[in-house]
């Protein structure tokens, strides 16, 4: 059965919707999605993740020589194709295929296997799924990249299951800018700032726009980071809380123990 989480939508009131597992591609929160999903692949995001109950896809986007937002973890090539060249150096045709096994990050001896090796558009990735949140990394600080990417949320009307930016502040700003009806996610520097704020006792006192705290759960910060108080505190403030990176189940009762979304 799915948590009950409240997405608040930017100029209107909170809203319910059933999330319950957060799945990312690439670098999975999920061993079992991962284990059969290989990079981001369209393809790849339906079976292992929309299929077994996963309410948001997490993914990366870079733009191409002519200008086309694909949907990759890494800018450079060389890891996911065995090709050594950068994605914004290539035109869309020109980009190489992910090659057929790769590693599955943060899982030793874990492969993963696929039959659509091409890389994806963001579009390809709207169409296929048009009612599933999805959380975008803009990966590289790029005013095109930023720019691309808003008018493809508004050309398929999704700004209301749609956040983005990065965990570079100027990233998220220039987001914000771009497009603030679309949700942001707090930059690592701004989470350091809710830390700093909620061990001081001022944090209910400090407005906050962005309305997605994610962090890792893996962290030199994990005894700082994780306090339900402070989780607690943003879900009342209608601010959803994603932990990622979690593997075992173990971890994911960890997370939602603590009172994450």
């Amino acid at each position: 059965s799915g948590v009950k989480v409240r997405l608040r939508l930017r100029g209107g009131p909170a809203r319910t919707s059933a999330l319950h597992r957060c799945h990312q591609l690439g670098a999975s929160r999920s061993r079992a999605a991962a284990a059969a999903a290989v990079a981001t692949a369209k393809a790849e995001f339906r079976r292992p993740g929309v299929t077994i109950g996963t309410d948001m896809l997490e993914l990366d986007c870079h733009i191409t020589k002519d200008e086309q937002v694909v949907v990759s973890h890494d800018e450079n090539l060389k890891r996911s194709t065995g090709v050594n060249a950068n994605i914004s150096d290539l035109k869309y045709c020109e980009l190489p295929p992910y090659l057929g096994k790769l590693d599955v990050t943060f899982q030793r001896e874990c492969h993963c296997e696929g039959k659509d090796n091409r890389i994806p558009l963001l579009k390809e990735v709207f169409e296929a799924f048009p009612n599933t949140p999805i959380n975008i990394d803009i990966k590289v600080n790029n005013n095109l990249l930023i720019k691309k990417v808003s008018e493809l949320v508004k050309q398929y009307r999704r700004e209301h299951i749609t956040v983005w930016g990065n965990a570079r502040y100027e990233i998220v700003e220039k987001c914000y800018k771009e497009n603030s009806d679309i949700p942001i996610l707090f930059s690592l520097q701004r989470v350091l700032l809710i830390l700093g704020l909620f061990f001081t006792g001022l944090l209910p006192f400090v407005p906050i726009r962005e309305q997605f705290f994610e962090i890792p759960m893996p962290s030199i910060m994990l005894n700082l980071l994780m306090r339900k108080a402070l989780f607690d505190h943003l879900t009342a403030r209608g601010i959803q809380v994603y932990i990622w990176v979690l593997n075992e189940e173990q971890e994911y009762k960890r997370a939602f123990d603590l009172g994450a979304t």
